[in-house]
Order: C-alpha cells, then sequence, then structure tokens
C-alpha cells in the first residue's frame, strides 16, 4: 500500500481543507509541516517530477516575498528550487503525495487524481 503524505501548514485554511479531504476520506496522511521541517533541493526537485510542473508552477507568487526576493525576473529552475528550499513560505499548499505522484491540492478536490 503507498503511503500517502500531505505538505502542511495549519495556519492555512486551504492546507487545512486539503488534510480534511483525506481524512473525511478514511484515509490518515503521514503529515509533514514544511515550514518547520523545509524540504532539500533534492526532495524539491524530485516533487516537481512528480506534479510534472517547473518550480515556478510550486511557488506562491502572489507572497511578497516573491516580490521581495525579485523572484519573477529569475528564470533558472535551480535557482527557483533553492529559493523554495530556503524560504518553504513559497511552495504552494498543500501538496499531498500519494505513491510516485503527487498534486496540489487547490481545491482539494484536486486530490482525487491521486486516490483513482
Amino acid at each position: 500500500m503507498n503511503e500517502c503524505i500531505i505538505w502542511h501548514n495549519p495556519r492555512c485554511a486551504k492546507s487545512r481543507a486539503g488534510l480534511k479531504y483525506l481524512l473525511d476520506r478514511g484515509i490518515e496522511p503521514r503529515i509533514v509541516k514544511y515550514l518547520d521541517e523545509p524540504p532539500s533541493e533534492e526532495t524539491l526537485g524530485a516533487l516537481l517530477g512528480m506534479l510534472g510542473i517547473s518550480a515556478r508552477g510550486l511557488m506562491r507568487t502572489k507572497e511578497p516575498l516573491y516580490r521581495e526576493l525579485g523572484l519573477k525576473e529569475i528564470d533558472d529552475e535551480k535557482l527557483l528550487i533553492a529559493a523554495m528550499a530556503e524560504h518553504p513560505k513559497l511552495i504552494e499548499r498543500s501538496v499531498v503525495i500519494y505513491g510516485n505522484r503527487a498534486v496540489i491540492a487547490r481545491p482539494a478536490e484536486a486530490v482525487e487524481k491521486l486516490l483513482n
């Protein structure tokens, strides 16, 4: 059986909705509070592969820190990944990983893609 993992920020309503969606379906995910346990650049790279998106697709581009760091002007994937590893607040939430696949659970119903 595949393990279900959620990168969770308990202060975020969207993240809480993603967790609730899993729990309502009887799925007890391993909860990773990614702000407390920031992922490494390697982990982020692997996650992007599972998601099938670029680094910018995983970033919270409306986060003030995104503008402060001037990330809009950066096109280098490695630099964007490094920024997320150093500043996990930039990572979109919540992320649900199931086996070797992942989704950004916005909306929470996006998790269904993994469960089917």
